[in-house]
């Protein structure tokens, strides 16, 4: 058989006339074109893979710009699911009030449909739920009166909603919440006060209304701020952020009594040199970001977790014989550090002994005449962080990671891929109060829409606000 007189008919695109005159030429011309056009297919599939598989590893494509269907399935090797062996277990609590009660009985038998007899025992089932809720519309008599005394005309107040306002306290402090707070949109507040409140209010109003909110909470965020000043250990962060579109930063500055958002123009030092100053008295604990280097510390702690990462990133791409030896032995120097960290029982002479090997260590590491490029850039930055690698292991308030600030700020970064970005500069500086006063009442364990109403009421009486709440002492 000639096999250039079926090559023609080897193709994709094979007609029903081709294929009966390919038929024609024999038993042996069918398997051969079968078996070219499987080898044809195989070879095209392997390069479609190998495109897909380097765009996957090509560390210049963001994560969320690869379609999810075209991500490789990662297995992950976990134990069971569930507690473990011997685990009581938890369940929810009964309620220690009951309103109401119901009995469920039967006359006839649901299958056979006889008449039934009395209940030879009965059991008990406890179940709560939402009743249902309707806004309450309340008309304000407001007397006024003279006072013989200074003439002056005077009048009750109303505490319950702000001036001029036609929303109540608690529907503006529980939908800031719910947007600030929780990260729910607009549309969905307000589909949520429509469907189950019966309450009708219009994206125009109730953003207003948290303008006014964050315009009389200004007092409380700067005294969020004034503590995050002061604290002892400081975490700090940043992400992107827009505004109008332009591109802006949200900075994230926080410890376990507050959180403090602060949205500026600046990536770099003026943004940290205007919310905290040239000096800070406390450990400040970051990443490796140059910026955070302006500020003068009392002491600082670097991000272990990075460096990790750092390390993982050069790995997967230099396998050279001095970046394997240097990757050795700074992972084992680090694992060192984080386990004369959990060491229990260790006197204090074998103590200091170990720690001062540890910095003897770093400074014979970086001292080597390296030349492999990704060596020498991080002997560099070891070089320059010498001094906030193990502050973790003198102070036992400062952590090793930089991962409060990152869980800190992960609500915002949540919250900027529902919202897009802010409209304005006022609307910018909102955000940053009202995420800044919901995340530190979360962090001090208070009721966040209760004491914001209690808050409002108090100043709309006294025309002041009460001083910011501090964390309760059951959640220390």
């Amino acid at each position: 058989m000639a096999e250039h007189s079926v090559e023609t008919y080897v193709k994709a695109n094979l007609s029903r006339e081709e294929a009966e005159r390919l038929y024609e030429l024999g038993r042996d011309a069918v398997i051969w074109a079968i078996l070219e056009i499987t080898a044809r297919w195989q070879k095209d599939r392997e390069i479609l893979d190998l495109s897909q598989s380097s765009e996957l590893s090509n560390p210049n494509i963001p994560s969320g710009q690869i379609p999810v269907y075209e991500k490789p399935n990662v297995n992950r090797h976990r134990g069971k699911v569930g507690a473990k062996e011997g685990h009581l277990g938890t369940r929810r609590k009964t309620p220690e009030r009951i309103d109401e009660e119901k009995e469920h009985a039967l006359e006839k038998c649901p299958c056979c449909g006889e008449a039934l007899e009395a209940a030879f025992e009965e059991r008990e089932r406890i179940t709560e739920d939402i009743p249902e809720v309707k806004s309450i519309v309340t008309k304000h008599i407001i007397k006024r009166y003279r006072c013989k005394h200074c003439g002056k005309t005077v009048e009750g107040k109303v505490t319950e909603a702000l001036p001029r306002a036609a929303l109540g306290n608690k529907v503006i402090a529980l939908t800031a919440w719910m947007h600030y707070g929780l990260g729910t949109t607009l549309s969905q507040i307000i589909a949520v006060l429509a469907s189950h409140l019966s309450f009708e209010v219009s994206e125009g109003g109730l953003v207003e209304m948290w303008h006014r909110l964050a315009k009389i909470l200004d007092e409380w965020y700067e005294e969020i701020a004034l503590e995050a000043r002061s604290e002892a250990v400081l975490h700090a962060d940043e992400t992107g952020w827009r505004v109008n579109g332009k591109t802006r930063w949200l900075w994230c500055f926080t410890s376990k009594n507050l959180t403090c958002y602060f949205i500026n123009r600046s990536r770099g030092s003026p943004a940290l040199l205007e919310f905290i100053g040239k000096t800070f008295s406390g450990c400040l604990v970051t990443d490796f970001w140059s910026a955070y280097n302006r500020i003068t510390c009392e002491s600082r702690q670097y991000c272990f977790a990075h460096l990790f990462r750092e390390i993982d990133k050069v790995d997967e791409r230099n396998r050279s014989d001095e970046w394997i030896a240097f990757r050795k032995k700074l992972m084992r120097l680090l694992n060192d550090a984080l386990r004369l960290n959990d060491a229990e029982g260790v006197n204090e002479y074998s103590w200091e002994s170990r720690y001062a090997r540890l910095l003897d260590r770093l400074g014979n590491l970086c001292g080597e005449s390296w030349s492999d490029p990704d060596v020498v850039r991080l002997c560099k930055r070891l070089q320059k962080s010498a001094h906030g690698l193990f502050t973790f292991l003198i102070d036992e308030n400062v952590h090793h990671t930089n991962n409060h600030a990152e869980r800190e700020i992960r609500p915002a970064v949540i919250m900027r891929k529902v919202i897009q970005q802010n409209r304005s500069d006022k609307a910018a500086h909102t955000q940053e109060v009202l995420m800044s006063v919901y995340r530190t009442l979360k962090l001090r364990g208070h009721d966040p829409v209760k004491t914001l109403v209690d808050a409002l009421s108090i100043y709309l009486e006294t025309g002041k606000l009460p001083a910011l709440p501090e964390k309760k002492l059951s959640d220390s």
